[in-house]
């Protein structure tokens, strides 16, 4: 929580200010500073302070739409507590369309809580996470698939951590993942230094996709109001949500070189046995069918057609029967009206 100004190394922003700023993290080769663009909203009125962050992929662009309209687009009058949106963490991915940080070919997402003195990547991060992570109550991560695939939007989430349930369910997704998160992730470090934060996958790489964006930003708004950052907005309570753990998801992969055609799209509920994309070869002669091993939700997808054997085809994760009847429910449009 806090009452005052937002202090960074060379920076504060007093209550009721909105700084935009271009934070130094590294240098070029020229000694020219690599600087990330940081909006910093401080409210007039006392309440938490939410960090918003996207494209610590340098290729993944929905997330930068939600945080730039948060930032600038967004009334701000009634803001109780302080926004820190940081829509480029990896400036010089994005800068050349890559995933990575370039010439040093090293996943910024891999890479905090960052430590000064070590690699590229880590002092970046170290930069990032001292200054506009570690001041925070709570943090929103924005990320698409990578190339050649997509996802449906969900929430990962390690559900596991006192702080982060009431952020993943506040959201509203209707899918969160259950996990802890890869060592060097901002999500999986922020919430082990006390900033409980999620990670909103929607989306592929390389494009805005206002579907996605705008479904990121209803999400946004109802964590704002679970967390009174907004007081007088509604949380969203979805019609049906299944929080899915590592046991009860995979990856289905080729085993096969060949072009894949996709039978379903993601969002789509598939039964066991159903043969979820076939690949063939480029006479159509040798098909090879992949099927569903459990019924569940399609979450992510293969976009690219081309496989070698061990690509990843279909991100799968299992409803239980319940969990099905709401979806379907849903998707028939005969979802009974929720208490208010």
């Amino acid at each position: 929580m806090t009452d005052g100004a937002f202090t960074y190394n060379g920076g504060r922003v007093e209550p009721g200010e909105h700084a935009d700023i271009r934070y130094s993290i590294s240098e070029t080769y020229l000694g020219d500073p690599v600087r990330i663009p940081v909006s910093i909203v401080n409210g007039e009125h006392e309440g938490p302070t939410v960090f918003l962050s996207a494209a610590s992929h340098g290729d993944e662009l929905n997330g930068i739409e939600v945080v730039r309209e948060v930032a600038y687009e967004w009334d701000h009058t009634n803001l109780h507590g302080t926004l820190v949106c940081m829509p480029v963490l990896n400036v010089p991915g994005f800068a050349t369309q890559q995933r990575y940080l370039p010439v040093y070919d090293r996943d910024l997402n891999r890479s905090f809580p960052g430590k000064a003195g070590s690699t590229s990547a880590k002092r970046m991060a170290d930069e990032i996470f001292r200054n506009f992570v570690a001041p925070c109550d709570v943090g929103l991560d924005f990320h698409t698939s990578t190339r050649g695939r997509t996802n449906m939007l969900h929430v990962r989430a390690d559900m596991g951590n006192e702080g982060t349930p009431r952020l993943a369910r506040a959201f509203g997704s209707n899918v969160v993942i259950d996990s802890e998160g890869a060592s060097g992730t901002l999500r999986r470090e922020a919430t082990a230094a006390g900033v409980p934060t999620i990670t909103v996958e929607m989306g592929e790489a390389h494009r805005f996709q206002r579907r996605f964006i705008d479904r990121a930003l209803d999400g946004v708004a109802s964590v704002f109001a679970e967390y009174a950052v907004y007081p007088t907005e509604a949380v969203h309570r979805p019609g049906w949500r299944t929080i899915v753990t590592a046991e009860e998801k995979t990856w289905l992969r080729s085993d096969v070189g060949g072009l894949v055609e996709m039978h379903y799209d993601s969002g789509d509920l598939v039964e066991a046995g159903d043969t979820v994309c076939s690949i063939s070869s480029p006479f159509k002669t040798d098909v090879v069918d992949v099927d569903a091993p459990f019924t569940g939700l399609l979450v992510g997808k293969l976009e690219n057609p081309l496989v070698y054997p061990g690509n990843p085809l279909i991100h799968l994760v299992e409803l239980d029967d319940p969990t099905r009847r709401a979806y379907e429910r849903e998707q028939s449009g005969t979802m009974p009206e929720r208490p208010s």
